[in-house]
Order: structure tokens, then C-alpha cells, then sequence
């Protein structure tokens, strides 16, 4: 049965033990180039970039992008995505753990929640040109990155991989002929130390080579009472080879190599808030908890978890790439060949509490890529190309493990006074989920975009993407009981295994997809004067279909429902215009730009419908809309003074999606018979509608209002007989509230949240900076995401933001 769902005015039943961790108190009805402390580009501040495949200034390209210089981002302590999406409004980050990570733009990217294997990323990540699959990579600490380009929208007539959303552009710094080093130490509270090097030179007149290393260890800073471990600790370490040929001046190949390792205990939740279910009074969070005499740390800002299961996350990621590029009568010729791997060993808390309801929940993965892309760029005087072949194969494999506890009967299964029944009997511990699913994924494509001048001023921008995908997966899931013994369907099932069956399902399904499919956009750019520019596009693209990895709905006997083994590819529709101007003798920019991207069929997360099990599957809501408006300021009114203040209103609603899930207050009751009528949000022992109407409601993680702002201002010094500079610089952020459910619910919107860094020290002319640095300077307590636990309980989990954190960092470079 449907349920049109609207909140009620105000959060219902919630419990909340901070009021900045609160929900918001208003809960709704159910850039252009340059960012952060890049400059006006005056004189040597040109900020050239390649988001063409050829290097422009960032303020002539007709493109939407945010670009961040290396500097920047040294100075700034943003050594990973996490810390950039504070300087780049439209990027979001969202990471319960290396493998369930999303990276959107706009809002837009990819689903949050758990991973499913078997669907693409909406946003790219490119290293050097290297498309990186696994999300898992954004959690990573950049290694000695030269800039970092921000671009938003669909790019799938621009680089190898379709990214529907955006792509991120890392570029690293490439080996020189001249001896170069510089080396980067910090030490900070929380047992926070870093160190970053890299040295290049030449081996001979035609071979030079770069490394590079870097390292970052942190204290957790949550106390996990349970274990009396500190959790979510930051253990990173991270190495880079390069070797460049330069055969000729025609001819260059570059080899390059990187490995990546995170071990950290990490990574935990606490507790958030409660709110009402419609499970029956007895089995509502609170009364469980009592039951089973558990007290649970209920002050999210004291930073205490109550989380049984030990911590861990490794994850390591690496990979090899050789790039050729060649100078031609006709243009540039660029191969690059690429391999890459991606291993994650994980040990997970899903119940998000110190009782053993389901102490085992991983997923092991691995991950194989090889990629090649050949591409020729053209630039002409009247016409400008670059054409491009790629061809992606990945393999996937994974282990998946769940096990339910001692306490799993009593928490997830309905009371019973019966000494042989399930709650009573405990017949879900031991409980055993075993999951084997594989994945292989193809795809190969054609690209090309051309830019006709066909004025000096006047630039029409054509561009087209020819794609083919294929990917076939395997989900097998065989669940045991305490001996070992199988539990699977059969009209024979004895009460026991009903109930076993009920939390924890057996399932094998076997998929292909397979799909042609073409993208085509077209770009007309207008130079009014040499400061002005306008641009205006348009992009009909997709994000291709995927195989569901993570289980399907079946039938009463258990047989899976096979028209969900596949989900429908994305249909995407993007208009964008904008405008970059520069004033005062190029000394401040101002970029603004306006979007509107509708998509049908949007890949959306949906309940499984079992209580026990933390999973779910994608499939498609009918039309799903995001627009708005975006702004990038940044002004030098003197040689040693620049700020900038950067913006975005974004607006991401479900247009329709009659047959979502429901949220939490419209879960855990009983399942409404023929002719019956759901209860309200929050009925405790009410009825509960199969599927909810949430059409006109907000998408999760989109905030509509997010501005980064900062300055950094200097004067001349000495020190120690040293000339150079004393600066003193801020930055900061704010962002408001954002649903952080698939369904918006009234429990689970995270409060909005404004963070301020500080730094001040002295720049010498020979390359020497010493600095101190304050990050989350007001130490404010927020939430990254909130997520609900499973069982139906009203339990709402929530991760933490780092609170303050102080240091010293010094850095020279010869």
C-alpha cells in the first residue's frame, strides 16, 4: 500500500541531547573558475588550466570549474576531497567508511548509503588522467598534487569515463631537468603529525624523475566506551614514482606508479538522537535498551561510543600508468595506459550500539582496473578538436560476512511468552550471512568536441560521446545457523527458521546489461570585451544501467524477483549559462553562473524490506530535478591582500517518485491489510504503508545554501635575518540543513553548521613558511551524516565532524 508522506511541522518524538546537534526546527514538507585563494589573474597569476586537454586560462574556458592551486592547498591544510569541499561549495563528501563513500556535485553523483558494486559513479575522479573507479580513492590524502579543477556538469564528451555530475581534475607535479625538493612536517593536538616530501631531478639529458611521499597519522577522537579505544583515527601513508622520457621535443612518455595505505581503527557512529517508529511501545529503542539493561551514551557532543565490534579499515589503493604524448603536424597525439587495484579489509558496527545484535558486518573487496584512452587535440585558428578512444575493464570480488548476536532475538524478533519461540530461544545468534558477489564491467567509447570560432569573439562548441557498456554480476548470500546447518526456504520451515529467514535471506542471482548508448552537448561562448565572457550549454547525456549487488526483493517462497536484477540507465538533461568577468585592471573576478539538470529514471536507494538487514537495492525514481545558481568573488585590492567569497543555492527535489521508501516514523508496524489505512508518522504498534509517496520532497545531502569564504593579508618582515613576509590568513565555510536519508524523515536532518580555520606565520623569500594553524576554530559540534539503525528501533546514529584542532606546520622547498 502508498502513503503520500508530508511531515508534520515539527520533528515527532525527538529526542536530541544537544540543541546544535538537533534536527533543524524548520523541517520541510515531505563556478566558474576561480575558488578559494586563487587569484585575479594579473600579470604572473594566471591560472591556466586543462580541463580541454589543452592548457587556457581558467577564466576564457566556457566551462563551469573551480580550480584550487597546490599552494593553496598546502597552506590550507586541505590534504584530501574531505577537507576541499569546504572551499568548493558544490562539491559534496560523504563517507561512512572508504567503501560506502560518495562524492556528488551538485548534488548529484551517486546514492548515499551502503555501496552497490554494480553501479557507476555520477562524478569522475582523474589523477593524472586516470579515471579511478572505486570511490574509495577520494578518501585517500592528495601526493604532491600541482591543482585540483572542479568541474560541474556532464563532461562525457570530454574525458574517457561518462561522468554525468562532474569530474574531479588532480594533476600532480611532473618531473623536472632542474633539481627541485621541498619537504612538509606538522604536528598538531589529537597526536596529529604529518610529514609530505618530494625531490625530482634529471638522470641524463633526456630522463628526469619525481618522488614523492607522504604520511598523516591522528589520534581518534571518539572514545569508544565499549573497548576503551579511541575510534576514528586518521593512519595514512602514501608514495609516488615518476619517471619522464623526453625523447625529443616532439615526443614525451611519463612512467608513473603510487601506492596508498589507510589503517585506521575506524569507523564509528554515535548516538544521535530517538524518535518514534511504529513498532509496538515494547520494541521502540528505549524499552529494548531496558530490556536488555543497555544504557547508552545519549550526549553526542561528550564524543562517546558504545560500539561492541573492533574498528578497522584498511584500505589500499594503487596502480601503474604510462603516458605518451606526441606533437604532430595536426596536434597532439596522447596515449595513457593504465592499471589499478583497490583492496578493503573492513570490521564494521552496524548496530550502532555496545550489544551484540550483529557484531560481524564486512564486506571485503578487490578491485582489478586496466583502462587505455588514445586522444588526438587540435588548435587551429578557426577550429579547435580533440578526439578520443577509451576502454575500461574492471573485475570485482567480494566477500560479504554478517553474523547476528546474543542479543539479535530480543532487539530485531516480535516478544513472545512461549519458551520454545525465537525471542526466547535466541535462534538468531550465531546467524550467519555469507556472501560471495563478483562483478565484471566493459565499457568503450568514442568521444570528440570541436570549437568552431567562428568570430573572434563568437565560439560554438559541438560535442558528441558514442558508449557501449557491459557488466555481468553474481550475488550469492547462504545463511547458516548456529551449527553450521543451511537455512533456505521450504514449505517444511519450522518456526525457528521462519524467523531466521526473516531477518537474513538466501539469494543467488546471475546478471548481464548491456547497452549502446550516445550523449551530445553544445556550448556557445561570447567575448563581449577581453574581460567578459559568456557561455551557455546544453547536454543530453545518461549514467549507464547497473546490476543490483546487493540483493533483490523475492517472493513469499524466497525466490527472487528478477525484474530487479538490473536497474534502468539515467536519462540526463543539463542547461547551464554563466558569466566571467575581471575588473579593476584584472585585479577581482567575479563568475556566475545559473543550471537546471533533470533527470528520469534517477538511480535511487531502496528498502529491501528486511528489518535486520542493513541493505538495499537500487531502482529508479521517476524524475528527479536539481537547479540553481552558483557565484565565485575573489578580489586583490593589493599586491598582499586577496579574499574571495564563493556561493551556491541549490534546489534538488524527487519531481516524482511515487513508490519510495518510507522514512522511519512510517516503519516497524504491521503491514496494512486490503482495504486498511497506514497510521501516521510516528503511530507507535501502527500500520506501516509498503512504499511512500515522496514526490516534491528535498534529495538527501543537498544543502540549499553554501558559501567558503577567506582572506590572507601580509607585510614585509625579517626573522633570523630572513626578508619575507608575515601573513595571517582565514577561511571558513557554511552550509545549511540537508536530509540525510533517501526518504526525508524528520529525524534524520542534519542541523546546518558553519566552520572557521585560522592560520598565521612568516613566508621567507628562500622558500623557508612557518605557521601555526586553527581548524574548527569555535569548535562546533556537527554532524557529517546521520544514519538510521536497523530493526525499526528509532535509533538514529550519527558521524562526527572533527572538533577543533591546533598545530604548527613548517615547509621548505629549494
Amino acid at each position: 500500500m502508498q502513503f503520500r508522506y508530508a511531515f508534520a511541522a515539527a520533528p515527532l518524538a525527538l529526542i536530541a541531547a544537544n540543541p546544535a546537534l538537533a534536527a533543524p526546527a524548520e523541517v520541510p514538507v515531505a563556478a566558474p573558475a576561480t575558488t578559494a585563494e586563487t587569484p585575479p589573474e594579473t600579470g604572473d597569476d594566471i591560472i591556466l588550466v586543462t580541463a580541454r586537454h589543452r592548457a587556457e586560462t581558467s577564466q576564457s574556458v566556457p566551462i563551469s570549474l573551480s580550480v584550487l592551486g597546490g599552494e593553496h592547498i598546502d597552506r590550507t591544510g586541505a590534504f584530501n576531497i574531505d577537507r576541499v569541499q569546504q572551499m568548493t561549495p558544490t562539491v559534496q563528501f560523504y563517507s561512512q567508511n572508504p567503501r560506502n563513500t560518495s562524492l556528488n556535485i551538485r548534488g548529484l553523483g551517486a546514492t548515499l548509503g551502503l555501496t552497490n558494486d554494480g553501479i557507476e559513479q555520477g562524478v569522475g575522479v582523474y589523477v593524472d588522467d586516470v579515471y579511478y573507479a572505486r570511490p574509495a580513492a577520494a578518501t585517500l590524502d592528495f601526493l604532491d598534487v600541482d591543482r585540483v579543477e572542479v568541474l560541474r556538469g556532464p563532461q562525457g564528451t570530454l574525458y574517457g569515463k561518462n561522468t554525468t555530475a562532474g569530474a574531479v581534475n588532480i594533476t600532480t607535479r611532473k618531473p623536472s631537468f632542474d633539481f627541485t625538493a621541498r619537504a612538509e612536517g606538522s604536528t598538531g593536538n589529537e597526536g596529529f603529525y604529518q610529514f609530505k616530501g618530494a625531490i625530482s631531478g634529471p638522470l641524463s639529458k633526456t630522463v628526469a624523475v619525481r618522488l614523492a611521499v607522504s604520511s598523516t597519522n591522528r589520534d581518534g577522537n571518539v572514545f569508544n566506551a565499549t573497548t576503551g579505544h579511541k575510534i576514528n583515527a586518521q593512519q595514512n601513508l602514501g608514495g609516488r614514482a615518476q619517471l619522464l622520457w623526453k625523447a625529443s621535443d616532439a615526443l614525451s612518455v611519463t612512467l608513473a606508479a603510487d601506492w596508498n595505505r589507510q589503517n585506521p581503527e575506524c569507523c564509528g557512529f554515535v548516538y544521535a538522537r530517538v524518535g518514534t517508529t511504529q513498532r509496538a511501545a515494547n520494541r521502540q529503542f528505549g524499552a529494548l535498551a531496558a530490556t536488555l539493561g543497555y544504557v547508552p551514551h545519549t550526549d553526542p557532543t561528550a564524543r562517546i561510543a558504545d560500539l561492541d565490534t573492533p574498528l578497522k579499515a584498511l584500505n589500499e589503493v594503487g596502480g601503474v600508468s604510462l603516458k605518451g604524448e606526441l606533437e604532430t603536424g595536426i596536434g597532439k597525439i596522447t596515449s595513457i595506459s593504465a592499471w589499478r587495484f583497490w583492496h578493503w579489509e573492513p570490521s564494521n558496527d552496524r548496530d550502532y550500539t555496545g550489544l551484540p545484535i550483529t557484531p560481524v558486518s564486512a564486506n571485503p573487496s578487490q578491485q582489478h582496473q586496466i583502462s587505455q584512452e588514445l586522444r588526438l587535440s587540435h588548435e587551429g585558428r578557426k577550429v579547435d578538436f580533440t578526439i578520443g578512444l577509451y576502454a575500461f575493464d574492471q573485475k570485482v570480488h567480494v566477500q560479504g560476512l554478517q553474523v547476528q548476536g546474543a542479543a539479535a532475538s530480543k532487539w530485531l524478533l516480535k516478544p513472545s511468552a512461549k519458551a520454545s519461540d525465537c525471542y526466547n530461544s535466541g535462534c538468531l545468534n550465531g546467524l550467519t550471512s555469507t556472501t560471495l558477489i563478483g562483478l565484471d564491467n566493459a565499457s568503450a567509447a568514442l568521444y570528440g568536441q570541436l570549437t568552431w570560432k567562428v568570430t573572434d569573439a563568437l565560439s560554438i562548441q559541438p560535442g558528441l560521446r558514442l558508449n557501449y557498456d557491459w557488466k555481468k554480476g553474481t550475488y550469492n548470500a547462504v545463511i547458516t545457523d548456529a551449527t553450521g546447518a543451511t537455512v533456505q526456504f521450504a514449505p517444511n520451515n519450522t518456526a525457528a527458521q521462519i524467523a531466521q529467514l526473516s531477518q537474513l535471506a538466501p539469494e543467488s542471482i546471475a546478471s548481464t546489461y548491456s547497452a549502446w548508448n550516445v550523449s551530445y552537448d553544445l556550448t556557445t561562448s561570447y567575448a563581449v570585451t577581453r574581460d567578459i565572457h559568456l557561455y551557455a550549454s546544453y547536454a543530453h547525456t545518461f549514467k549507464s544501467g547497473g546490476i543490483n549487488l546487493n540483493g533483490v526483493p523475492a517472493d513469499a517462497n524466497g525466490v527472487p524477483l528478477s525484474q530487479y536484477n538490473t536497474v534502468k540507465p539515467e536519462s540526463v538533461d543539463h542547461f547551464e549559462a554563466g558569466i566571467k568577468t575581471q575588473f579593476f585592471g584584472r585585479r577581482a573576478t567575479f563568475n556566475v553562473d545559473a543550471f537546471r539538470t533533470q533527470i528520469h529514471n534517477y538511480q535511487a536507494i531502496v528498502n529491501n524490506g528486511q528489518q535486520g538487514a542493513l541493505r538495499g537495492y537500487v531502482d529508479s525514481a521517476p524524475f528527479v530535478r536539481v537547479q540553481g545558481v552558483e557565484w565565485d568573488i575573489s578580489v586583490r585590492p593589493d599586491p598582499r591582500v586577496n579574499a574571495y567569497f564563493n556561493g551556491a543555492y541549490n534546489d534538488g527535489k524527487y519531481v516524482r517518485f511515487p513508490n519510495a521508501p518510507c522514512p522511519p516514523e512510517l516503519s516497524g508496524g504491521s503491514t496494512p491489510t486490503a482495504g486498511q489505512t497506514p497510521s501516521a508518522p510516528g503511530t507507535v504498534g501502527g500500520v506501516s504503508p509498503v512504499t511512500c509517496d515522496i514526490s516534491g520532497l528535498r534529495m538527501p545531502g543537498i544543502s540549499k545554501l553554501t558559501l567558503s569564504y577567506g582572506a590572507e593579508a601580509n607585510v614585509p618582515a625579517k626573522l633570523l635575518g630572513h626578508g619575507g613576509e608575515l601573513y595571517a590568513g582565514i577561511d571558513g565555510s557554511y552550509r545549511t540543513a540537508f536530509s540525510s536519508n533517501a526518504s526525508p524523515s524528520a529525524y534524520t536532518w542534519v542541523a546546518g553548521y558553519a566552520l572557521t580555520n585560522f592560520r598565521a606565520g612568516f613566508r621567507a623569500d628562500t622558500g623557508f613558511d612557518i605557521y601555526g594553524w586553527v581548524r574548527n576554530a569555535f569548535d562546533v559540534n556537527y554532524f557529517q551524516q546521520l544514519a538510521v539503525a536497523p530493526g525499526s528501533t528509532g535509533l538514529i546514529a550519527g558521524q562526527l565532524g572533527d572538533p577543533r584542532t591546533y598545530g604548527v606546520t613548517a615547509r621548505v622547498k629549494f
